[in-house]
């Protein structure tokens, strides 16, 4: 039986807007199994936002529980936060956040940066094999400016991926992309879901979520909808 990565109960998130409290989570609840690959979608004001910035240990629940990989992510000081948001999360944006003036290699060791006990060449090592995990081997010295957007795409992945994070959490990350570089990308995610990395991609896209194996649907901060995917195919045999 697989690990639950992720556990989420009675989770709620009440924002103070004036006099008036706003509940943008209203009591969700799901589990997230390792080696799952799932979309959480929703339109605008559906608590998705809230709900990513919670489970990407940005922000925290008022009430419920968030269990991250055995920890719960409510109990924890703003520092260990930090520490959580390093070593067990892979963060992948839809406008890449790369630094326009290192290449690509330097980019992709920025995490490692954080962590002590990984010496320079190591940390070189480590940037190197992700960027050769997602087909940028011949790249490495490329500055963001030099690279398609799929490429840079593909950056911000091998940077999310550098950690070996326990999930690999993307917002909206083919936003930004035509259609052909988006299913380009979208094979790239269920590849290194069948390798074993857990995924969640929020997204408002119906199409985006068919490549996942699971979606949860929100609207007005509950969950409306939490079933399996056939998981649509990105890539041709």
């Amino acid at each position: 039986m697989k690990n639950e990565i992720i556990e989420i109960l009675d989770l709620k998130r009440n924002f103070s807007v004036g006099i008036e409290t706003v509940q943008a989570l209203k009591g969700v609840s799901f589990t997230v199994s390792e080696g799952e690959f799932i979309t959480i979608m929703g339109a605008s004001g559906s608590g998705k936002s809230t709900l990513l910035n919670i489970l990407g240990a940005l922000d925290r629940p008022t009430e419920g529980n968030y269990v991250l990989d055995g920890t719960n992510v409510g109990t924890l000081s703003k520092d260990q936060l930090a520490g959580i948001r390093n070593q067990k999360i892979g963060f992948v944006f839809q406008s890449f956040n790369l630094l326009a003036r290192t290449s690509a290699l330097e980019n992709v060791e920025l995490p490692l940066m954080y962590n002590s006990s990984v010496s320079p060449r190591k940390r070189k090592n480590l940037a190197e094999k992700a960027l050769e995990t997602v087909g940028l081997a011949d790249r490495m010295d490329h500055a963001p400016n030099q690279l398609s957007g799929g490429q840079q795409q593909r950056v911000a992945i091998a940077r999310a991926l550098v950690n070996d994070p326990v999930m690999v959490l993307a917002d909206e990350a083919t936003g930004n992309l035509d259609s052909k570089t988006t299913m380009d990308i979208m094979a790239l995610f269920q590849d290194l879901n069948r390798q074993g990395k857990t995924i969640v991609f929020v997204t408002h896209e119906h199409e985006i979520a068919e490549y996942s194996n699971r979606t949860i649907v929100l609207r007005d901060g509950e969950i409306v909808k939490d079933h399996a995917n056939l998981g649509r195919r990105a890539v041709l045999d």
